[in-house]
């Protein structure tokens, strides 16, 4: 992120960073989503002194798809860690020792056997819900085990003690269908951020793992103050979900988000793109400045190469005069595409579209900007340009010839979604990741050179997540696992 952590919830800018020293409210630091943090005392000298940080002890049940939040008011010496897990569970915890201030249970999850297909087991909350700051609010979105199948909820619980809110939760399926959109618990899948812009709450839905049944990439806004759904934007065609775990990103004008393949589709309907929604979520289907799909989209359809597998970033290249405005995403088939963010282009519009893995790119992507352009770290199955570096850097110019290039690229054993920390914006830049699903631990790169500054000698986690990602704050690393939050410190 780039901005202000407190009220940061609030705000679409891609703005300036600045210090992590009070909330992080959304998933990967902002709605830019680009999972920068500004920490001063974590130097590239201190970093080789991560550890667990064993003082840290989490009583949590259920497994952990979502990243932790953190929310610490003006003038509390001590802040919470916000954890909610797939068995409908959700925890406050004390930031220095992991005792639990409050927990709130939402209801039963639904089982696996509920739904038409999947790979988790229950399924409760997977999406990183998200909090608003000036209302001392935390939304999530759930499914539930009711006597009439399961159910989509959002709720809204009090960040004081984690009560729910009047006029909470919301049934989704029965709001979506008072608006005419076809909408089944039973096949949609809610695994990406939640995302507050303008005081409106807007939540992402896809499908189940393994593609069955009818469902929709579905974009759904709910005013907050009089609990309702407001609109919802669907995709014409059947699947074209959304599936990153970031969702919506935004640039403080537009929202966008990424599709994932669509069915039975012989003209684009808009799977397999970027699409630029504007608040209100009202179509402009025939307006090529508001989508992007690759031209060979019906060939991605077919052969489930996903350009929905990481959300699309929206950042600034500065020129030395006006900033050059893009976007890029990552597809599973291992391609970046980097569009123009004023005229996402229609089909085949991309600025350029680079081979950088020679498999599918399924995590969320981290981005911070230098003087002299704007790097973009990547974590997947293995690079093009090197062998056994699954997490790369890219460098993306402004202009010129190409406009993608590589940094650096490294090993890692596993596939979390990195973040980017440095001391004051650009100084002392650090590429983070987890060897989730791996060797399950936490790594440290140099940002400018890919050299390892920590190898992740003693930070061996269980029960981790290929989505999972890092919470970092003023004086910790935490990482949410199955049953178990992880606190790491530096000094």
């Amino acid at each position: 992120m780039t901005s202000r952590l407190v009220g940061a919830a609030l705000l679409l800018t891609v703005p300036s960073v600045s210090v992590a020293e009070d909330s992080v409210v959304t998933y990967h630091n902002g709605n830019s989503r680009h999972g920068a943090y500004v920490v001063p005392t974590l130097t590239l000298d201190a970093a080789v002194h991560m550890q667990r940080d064993t003082g840290f002890t989490a009583a949590i049940t259920g497994h952990v798809y979502a990243q932790p939040l953190y929310w610490k008011p003006k003038g509390a010496k001590r802040g919470l860690v916000i954890v909610a897990t797939e068995s409908n569970n959700v925890y406050a915890l004390d930031d220095r020792n992991g005792a639990t201030v409050w927990q709130r249970s939402l209801g039963a999850p639904a089982g696996h056997n509920e739904l038409g297909c999947g790979n988790i087991d229950p399924v409760g909350v997977t999406g990183t819900p998200v909090i608003d700051p000036a209302a001392q609010v935390l939304y999530l979105a759930a499914l539930m085990h009711t006597n009439n199948g399961p159910k989509h909820k959002v709720f809204a619980l009090s960040l004081g003690d984690g009560s729910i809110l009047s006029g909470w939760p919301l049934d989704m399926e029965t709001e979506l269908g008072k608006q005419g959109a076809t909408f089944s618990s039973t096949v949609q899948g809610e695994r990406s951020a939640l995302l507050i812009y303008a005081n409106r709450l807007f939540v992402n839905y896809a499908g189940n793992w393994g593609d069955c049944g009818t469902y929709y990439g579905t974009v759904a806004q709910i005013n907050p103050a009089n609990p309702s759904l407001e609109a919802n934007w669907q995709t014409r065609a059947k699947g074209g979900g959304i599936w990153a775990q970031g969702g919506l990103a935004g640039d403080g004008t537009y929202l966008f988000v990424t599709t994932g393949n669509t069915f039975g589709a012989n003209s684009w309907s808009d799977g397999e793109a970027i699409i630029r929604l504007h608040p209100g979520l009202a179509r402009h289907d025939n307006n090529t400045k508001d989508y992007f799909a690759p031209s060979n989209w019906q060939q991605l359809d077919n052969s489930d190469q996903d350009l929905g597998g990481t959300e699309a970033l929206p950042f600034n290249i500065g020129t030395g005069g006006k900033p050059a405005k893009r976007v890029i995403a990552f597809g599973k088939d291992g391609k970046a595409y980097l569009v123009n963010r004023g005229n996402l282009g229609g089909i085949g519009g991309q600025l350029e579209s680079v081979q950088v893995a020679g498999g599918g790119i399924r995590t969320a992507p981290a981005i911070y900007e230098t003087a002299t352009g704007t790097m973009v770290a990547f974590t997947n199955s293995g690079s093009s340009h090197c062998s056994g570096g699954n997490v790369a850097m890219l460098n993306i110019a402004a202009s010129g010839s190409p406009l993608i290039n590589f940094a650096w690229c490294a090993a890692l054993n596993g596939g979390g979604a990195p973040i980017v920390t440095t001391t004051d914006g650009t100084a002392n830049a650090i590429v983070w990741a987890i060897g989730a699903e791996g060797d399950n631990a936490l790594h440290g790169y140099d940002a400018k050179t890919g050299n390892v500054v920590f190898s992740g000698n003693g930070t061996q986690m269980t029960g981790l997540h290929h989505f999972q990602t890092i919470l970092a704050t003023r004086n910790r690393f935490y990482v949410g696992a199955d049953n178990n939050v992880y606190a790491f410190k530096w000094r």
